[in-house]
């Protein structure tokens, strides 16, 4: 989608680790990386089942470091849950991070990290670039297929005070190693693994169809929607598919890639608004709300939603562009009925008294400055009514 005459970057982490195994190299990452005191930022259960406490060993043994495990990010971490976890950092005197989890471990991580060499309080941070000093070292241990927060420029933290979803898109709060290892995947239940799967899809899918795709961005986007169409399903349908899992664990790195540099669109913008006020899943809601903001978008780009339906696994031969497009998002529609995502927000508790300032707070979050269609009030309204 994008021009020719205009300049775009390209954003990764230096080190990439994929595949099965690929975790246990943890410990000569922080060793490469010189880190002495070692802070883990993982969530409740992370931090209760055992699994940090190996990584905390692994580090230990191969690094010779000292580790501090913070297990405060909540689902949708908070500005409170960075400033609690900043405070263990300097406590500590910690020089290095690695976030364990999904998303939300590795966006709190973020959040911990730009404040502590930049100073301030995270809500100086929102907006694009606006830190003025690198992170102290970081490496994020993913373990769910969905966010691809382990390797993007993109933080989110809920401000309490606004009920907001802050998007913080900074190069500096890139990871320096992301590393993707299916195993840690495995113990994801089937809700979850269905709710980050559709979140890939819908960094995918917004991604190409953003105003600021370009072929690298494109090449990564359309490789991820097919892997997700072809390996969801049997994720969701039996966790121990380590196939499945590890397609899956490409599919949301390669998502990552493409959003990261191309950006998104209102799905996220409309959905970071469901997270703020009523502290929503992300993944459920990208879900609910991806047919009906690609179906108000289609004639912007039809032929790149054709696209889609290509990449689904979709026959379009003898339709036209219009209709091709329509198949991607009837497509989309049937994946997320298949494995479980719930099919309005009513039931998860969405009022319609509070759609107007949703909708006036989704029309000012970074995302939607890519979207292909542009937007008015009413238009982002309806579409809140509509996936109610």
């Amino acid at each position: 989608m994008a021009l020719g005459d205009e300049v775009f970057g390209y954003f990764i982490p230096t080190v990439n680790l994929m595949g099965v195994g690929a975790s246990k190299e943890i410990g000569n990452q922080v060793k490469v990386l010189g880190g002495k005191k070692v802070l883990i930022v993982t969530d409740a259960y992370l931090g209760e089942c055992g699994m940090a406490d190996d990584i905390k060993k692994q580090v230990e043994e191969v690094a010779g470091a000292e580790v501090v495990i913070y297990a405060g990010a909540e689902p949708n971490p908070t500005d409170k849950n960075v400033g609690n976890g900043l405070k263990v950092f300097k406590d500590n005197n910690c020089d290095m991070i690695i976030s364990l989890g999904g998303g939300s471990s590795h966006d709190c991580g973020k959040g911990i990290g730009i404040v502590a060499t930049n100073g301030g309080n995270i809500r100086d941070y929102e907006g694009v670039d606006q830190s003025t000093k690198a992170m102290p070292p970081f490496i994020a241990v993913n373990t769910t297929a969905g966010t691809g927060s382990e390797m993007t420029r993109f933080c989110i933290i809920t401000d309490t005070d606004r009920l907001v979803k802050m998007a913080i898109v900074d190069w500096r709060v890139t990871p320096n190693v992301a590393i993707n290892d299916p195993l840690l995947m495995v113990g994801m239940p089937p809700a979850l693994t269905a709710a980050t799967g559709m979140d890939a899809l819908t960094h995918a899918v917004e991604a190409y169809v953003s105003t600021a795709a370009t072929p690298v961005t494109d090449s990564a986007a359309l490789m991820a929607i097919k892997l997700i169409s072809e390996n969801l399903r049997n994720a969701v349908a039996n966790g121990d598919n380590m196939v499945a899992r590890d397609r899956m664990a490409y599919a949301e790195f390669l998502a990552g890639m493409a959003f990261n540099n191309a950006s998104l669109g209102y799905v996220h913008a409309m959905a970071h608004q469901l997270g703020g006020f009523y502290n929503l899943p992300h993944g459920v809601c990208n879900a609910i709300l991806l047919p009906h903001v690609c179906n108000f978008n289609l004639i912007a780009c039809p032929q790149r939603f054709a696209d889609v339906a290509v990449a689904m696994g979709e026959n379009i031969e003898g339709l036209s562009v219009r209709a091709a497009a329509d198949v991607a998002i009837e497509a989309i529609r049937t994946l997320s009925n298949d494995v479980g995502i719930p099919t309005g927000l009513t039931g998860l508790g969405v009022k319609e008294k509070d759609l107007k300032v949703m909708a006036e707070n989704a029309m000012k979050d970074a995302c939607s400055f890519t979207n292909p269609r542009v937007y008015v009030l009413d238009d982002v309204i309806s579409l809140f009514k509509l996936a109610l």
